[in-house]
């Protein structure tokens, strides 16, 4: 029996990013058991991955000292492989076979290649999320029968990264009228707990739209939900990534974050930004965790509403 240590990200969408690199191990080490250490938010990602020993929930410290935590959970294990995908060095002060720790790319590549190139993987695998029958079973109640839906998330890890709300509600009114593309489609509306502030200004503008609430829903069942949608629209965020890799139509909003690392990944995605480029914003403000408004206003309706068009057909 081989043993496993999988570190990854403490964020959603990176964690979702790197499960690739988890699932090819998954296929390619049949007899390996895995032990997975990520963030506290991560967590409920993998607890159905196969042949799962443990879940190691590092929860950040002063000084780094969660990866002390992390050393003295793991290092009594002889491990036949580490897989260090936080660049943390802790696989060198561990016992094991193998070591494999990641090295970020100095220049703008794709997080999912990126993260492929700790095992030297090309092409990269596709993320991959595994879900419960019982979690799926538990979609079908929530999002019944066969739609179609479309799925929106109106939030984002940083209010800087966020469409404005009265777009997100004209795109929703024009995609779902009657010569729309998805005309009468069903909205799914998905967020973390505390995401209203973001969805409210939507239910508010479109009162004659039948929107399935799903917000504050856990990362597995939204997960499992998304499976059942035809189209996502959303921001940069974890459940951007998380539509991608459920295989859902997936088309990410960008503007003061870069596309070129953090689009959406596979051939049933796209993603759509304003004229403006990631160095351009970048370049106009310091630091963009000060800004206190969107930083994707250059984004239009009509720039939107092309490219799901786009990506509702070419899926088709």
């Amino acid at each position: 029996m081989e043993r496993v240590l999988f570190i990854t990200s403490t964020r959603i969408g990176d964690a979702i990013i790197n499960s690739g690199v988890l699932d090819h191990l998954v296929e390619t080490r049949p007899e390996a058991r895995f032990t997975i250490a990520c963030g506290p938010l991560a967590a409920s990602l993998f607890t159905e991955t196969p042949r799962l020993d443990r879940i190691i929930v590092m929860r950040k410290k002063k000084a780094g000292m969660h990866w002390w935590d992390l050393w003295r959970e793991t290092v009594d294990v002889k491990w036949d492989l580490v897989v260090d995908l936080r660049c943390s060095g802790t696989a060198w002060f561990l016992r094991a076979k193998q070591r494999c720790i990641l090295n970020q790319s100095a220049v703008p590549v794709p997080k999912v290649e990126e993260a492929a190139s700790v095992l030297g993987l090309v092409p990269a695998p596709d993320p991959k999320l595994h879900l419960s029958e019982s979690v799926r079973a538990d979609a079908a109640t929530r999002v019944p029968g066969e739609g179609p839906y479309l799925a929106i998330c109106p939030s984002a890890s940083w209010v800087f990264k966020v469409w404005p709300a009265e777009k997100f509600a004209d795109f929703i009114r024009k995609f779902t009228a009657p010569d729309g593309r998805m005309p009468g489609a069903r909205v799914v509306m998905l967020g973390g707990p505390g995401d209203e502030v973001y969805a409210q200004p939507i239910f508010d503008a479109l009162p004659g739209i039948e929107f399935i609430d799903l917000l504050g829903l856990g990362l597995p069942e939204t997960a499992a939900c998304l499976e059942r949608c035809r189209l996502y629209v959303g921001n940069d965020s974890g459940l951007m990534h998380m539509a991608a890799a459920v295989g859902t139509p997936t088309l990410g909003l960008f503007g003061p974050s870069d596309d070129r690392c953090y689009a959406p990944w596979g051939e049933h995605t796209d993603a759509v930004r304003g004229p403006a480029t990631f160095e351009e914003i970048d370049k106009a403000h310091d630091d963009r965790r000060k800004a206190s408004t969107s930083l994707l206003a250059d984004l239009t309706v009509e720039t939107v509403y092309d490219a799901a068009k786009a990506l509702y057909e070419r899926t088709s």
